[in-house]
């Protein structure tokens, strides 16, 4: 008997999270059901590769289960490996369930080959790329068929539309146009002129840049550059700086292509759609702009991306490897290798392929900062506050975005009792960055353990829970610092919030035992304890907690003070 399978792809291609399908699995091959089951459970983890395999292994023994297509076929194309997705598609009779997969799958191959007078039919009478793609990709394959105006067309009526990818058309419509010369139209598409300012991305600054150069403005692309690597350090927009400055004439490379275009539509629409359509249909949208355009190498790295976010390091690490070492983005993968080695369990491997990028790149900030929080992160303080010093050496210590990088070093200082540099680093922080709530709550807690200015501690605290109102840690250092000040009344009701919002924390729960004490609630302070031990007693001072639950608080407090004075 067949084995009668589906995964819900209509609900994937709208947007939702194949993972909350119900499928009812009638099986009488136990083989098969062993199969299907271990399919099944790859794919609701993210694990594509290994579904992919056990899917293959059911369509062996029986190839024409036409409920059993549409998985094998999600699956191959969140792989990247559209010719087998192609070759499992066809095979699904017309109108079955998972059409509408399947037919995406055809209209990706039917791009990447070039049969453009295809797709556009099949984008015209819903057999393409699905709602959500096809009405951008139209204007590119009239493009492709060398009909500009119909094409702009298309792109026109699309931002008049309320399609849910209105907001994407403007940016499509500007590199179609400098696609084919047309830089004066596209310039004003992104100067906002024709449809309002747009928010673009690194790539959009990348071919905006490109857009002024062809129009005389080199001036200007500099400027574009500069002030886009205020926020955000990107190797290629550096790159594109420099081939600017040394050619004021640079030609125009960015998409000049139909091809290149509709790669770029399925990448934009990937980022847009980000973890809110699950991980899967991003995934897919990623693998299908690479398959397009093999030198769209964005489109690779967010695919790592994509990956990590759903904690599948191994072929997230696999992504990330495609990028050549010429490529501009190849720190950036490189960097996205390492986190995923790491996450890996390969701590000794993630951090050779730091020092090989510290090695070969000296120059960049973001090399040394990865390579400090990888150290960090492994309790190499030492390390880690040589890698950051290597790193605040090459930056403008008055940018807000490099806050995060003196809060690590800050972290590390501490950690090996370097509390004078520490506190520098936590200061400086702030100076960046005044109302970052992480900062605010590191340095005022560690003002309160230390016993000192607790006005200014109070008040930071304060306002780090204004930002993290939810953030149990940062709830509890409210209370502590409350409890710390003798304000014992006042510090119940936030140290109750944070063993609310982190019920398991054996810290926490500590400190509400002690809040509990001091306001006279011994039988709850005593359960606290109890509490805080029966979680994690390494993280607490253990034989502390059992000496109050023996003699309670007010003598474990007497026989401290008393040896501090001795």
């Amino acid at each position: 008997m067949r084995l009668f399978v589906r995964l819900s792809v209509i609900a994937l291609l709208a947007v939702s999270n194949p993972a909350s399908a119900q499928i009812s699995v009638p099986l009488t091959e136990e083989n098969l059901a062993g199969a299907y089951l271990a399919a099944r459970t790859a794919a609701v983890a993210g694990n594509h590769r290994e579904a992919a395999l056990h899917f293959q292994r059911v369509l062996r023994a029986d190839p024409d289960n036409f409920r059993v297509i549409p998985d094998a076929t999600l699956a191959f194309a969140a792989i990247g490996d559209w010719d087998q997705a192609g070759i499992v598609a066809s095979r699904l009779p017309d109108g079955a369930d998972g059409q509408e997969f399947a037919d995406m799958v055809q209209q990706v191959l039917r791009i990447r080959d070039g049969n453009y007078s295809d797709a556009y039919a099949a984008s015209q009478d819903a057999s393409g790329a699905g709602p959500l793609v096809d009405p951008l990709l139209q204007g590119w394959l009239a493009l492709a068929e060398g009909n500009m105006s119909r094409a702009g067309a298309s792109f026109q009526s699309l931002v008049d539309s309320d399609h849910p990818v209105s907001g994407l058309v403007p940016y499509q419509y500007a590199l179609a146009l400098a696609s084919v010369g047309d830089f004066e139209g596209a310039n004003e598409i992104f100067s906002g002129a024709v449809f309002g300012p747009l928010q673009v991305s690194v790539r959009g600054v990348h071919a905006h840049a490109q857009i002024l150069v062809q129009l005389d403005r080199h001036e200007d692309a500099l400027d574009l550059i500069n002030a886009a690597v205020s926020r955000s350090a990107d190797p290629g927009l550096f790159q594109l700086r420099d081939q600017i400055e040394a050619d004021p004439t640079r030609p125009y490379d960015f998409i000049t292509t139909p091809a290149q275009g509709m790669a770029e539509v399925f990448f934009a629409i990937s980022r847009a759609l980000g973890n809110d359509a699950g991980t899967t249909l991003p995934l897919v949208y990623a693998h299908a702009a690479f398959a397009i355009d093999p030198n769209h190498r964005h489109a690779v790295v967010l695919a790592g991306n994509i990956l990590s976010d759903a904690e599948q390091y191994e072929m997230a690490s696999d992504s990330y490897s495609l990028v050549p070492r010429e490529d501009p983005l190849f720190v950036e993968s490189e960097m996205g290798r390492a986190e995923a080695l790491y996450q890996l369990g390969n701590q000794e491997a993630a951090v050779e392929v730091l020092h090989a990028l510290a090695r070969d790149y000296p120059d960049l900030a973001a090399v040394h900062t990865a390579l400090g929080d990888i150290l960090r992160r492994m309790d190499l303080f030492e390390e880690a506050i040589l890698a950051y010093d290597a790193a605040v050496n090459l930056i403008d210590r008055t940018q807000q975005r490099y806050w995060f990088l003196f809060y690590a070093r800050a972290i590390s200082h501490d950690q090996v009792d370097h509390w004078e540099a520490a506190e520098a680093d936590f200061r400086h922080a702030l100076t960046l960055d005044p109302d970052q709530p992480n900062v605010l709550n590191y340095l005022g807690y560690s003002l309160v353990e230390q016993r000192r200015n607790f006005d200014e501690a109070l008040d930071m605290i304060e306002r780090a829970v204004a930002g993290r109102p939810s953030n149990g840690y940062i709830v509890d250092s409210l209370g502590w610092v409350l409890y710390r000040l003798g304000r014992f009344e006042e510090a119940v009701a936030p140290m109750e919030r944070a063993v609310e919002l982190m019920p398991n924390d054996p810290i926490i729960n500590d400190h509400l035992g002690d809040v509990y004490w001091m306001v006279g609630r011994y039988r709850e302070a005593e359960f606290q304890w109890s509490r805080s031990l029966s979680f994690e007693p390494d993280e607490v001072d253990a034989e502390r907690i059992r000496l109050k639950l023996e003699v309670g608080l007010d003598a474990v407090l007497a026989a401290e003070s008393e040896a501090e004075i001795q």
